[in-house]
């Protein structure tokens, strides 16, 4: 059967470069899946889960946007970080969805929506992927 090769990759490094069957995750124009032999492909990732899949077991990751490439072999993610399940500081990341989610709370002018929403995204990604 064939496989694809996923290669994550972060400014801090390379995260992940293993084959797999399948690797589905939210573009920022919706969901997609992608098998091997896929049409090549360039796209801008939401803040979500990638999730890979290998027979009957997935390995999600928490990706925090960045880009995605598609090749009929291989799927690169570019991304401005991304984790592990087993890497994520579940508690940590309670704590900044919760500092988050008290800015947005606050309704200050001073605080900048947009970079608080962001903050309360990427801890729930991490919560999600983390547990």
């Amino acid at each position: 059967m064939k496989t694809l090769t996923v290669s994550v990759v972060t400014p801090d490094g390379p995260v992940l470069e293993e084959s797999f069957d399948m690797v589905s995750c939210k573009a920022e124009s919706g969901e997609l899946g992608i098998l091997p032999g896929h049409i090549p492909l360039v796209a801008p990732l939401s803040i979500a889960a990638v999730r890979l899949k290998n027979g009957n077991k997935t390995t999600p990751l928490a990706v925090n946007g960045g880009f995605m490439e598609v090749r009929p072999d291989k799927v690169t993610i570019l991304a401005q970080s991304a984790e592990k399940p087993e890497d994520i500081d579940v508690q940590r990341a309670k704590e900044a969805k919760a500092r988050a989610e008290r800015r947005l709370q606050a309704k200050q002018d001073n605080i900048d929506f947009q970079r608080a929403e962001l903050a309360l995204k990427r801890a729930m990604n991490r919560i999600n992927v983390g547990q």
